[in-house]
């Protein structure tokens, strides 16, 4: 059966999180296209992985018998969350921007899988896995907008899921999510509902197209 990797990282709870509601409706349709399938969970601000050490990244250029004990522990722990992308059918992220770019605990979880030899080179290990990518902002960072040039998640996601590490790479971008609670923003509420409706109903409509992909 399907194996889903849902990844979340924003700071906030539940409904509050536009990144975490919108991850949570295509995990919920996809549930429903695989009522048998496993879906594996990381939430990285309940529980963060460990930032990368030197002892971690330093194993990853080393043989297993030339390794430290602090080095194979640490590369342990990488291994683990290696191996989860590896053996996932498709791989959702929740990414909110957190002062232009991802919380940092997303970043420690990139510089965990990110593998030179492994899950990058030639050949990545999880290469042309379909990958969502919830990225919500507060603000737009569209093109043409005055802050255009501010948008660094959608750029260094680009460039490290889809270039390095060779995912199928999608966005989902619900934006202007601080309109509701930002008094200046009040005009903009109209643009912020439309833009969270789009991104829920794209939510299903992805979902639903990954699963009878991967069904075929």
């Amino acid at each position: 059966m399907a194996t889903l990797l849902h990844i979340d990282s924003s700071v906030l709870p539940g409904e509050a999180s536009s990144s975490r509601s919108v991850a949570a409706a295509f995990r919920k349709a996809w549930e429903e296209q695989h009522p048998g399938g496993t879906v594996i969970h990381r939430d990285l601000a309940a529980d963060p992985v460990p930032h990368i050490t030197a002892a971690a990244w330093s194993a990853g250029y080393a043989s297993p018998s030339e390794r430290t004990p602090e080095q194979s522990a640490a590369f342990a722990a990488r291994v683990k969350l290696i191996e989860e992308l590896e053996q996932a059918d498709a791989v959702l992220i929740g990414a909110p921007m957190h002062n232009f770019s991802i919380p940092s605990t997303l970043k420690a979880w990139l510089d965990n899988v990110l593998l030179p030899g492994r899950t990058s080179g030639e050949a990545p290990s999880a290469q042309g896995t379909p990958t969502v990518v919830v990225a919500s902002r507060g603000g737009s960072y569209a093109p043409g907008t005055p802050r255009e040039g501010f948008e660094f998640v959608q750029t260094y996601l680009e460039a490290v899921l889809k270039d390095t590490l060779g995912l199928d790479l999608t966005f989902i971008v619900p934006e202007l999510t601080m309109a509701p609670r930002n008094p200046a923003m009040s005009t903009l509420v109209p643009l912020y509902e439309a833009s969270r409706k789009r991104a829920f109903e794209d939510a299903a409509t992805k979902a639903e197209e990954l699963a009878k992909r991967l069904a075929a």
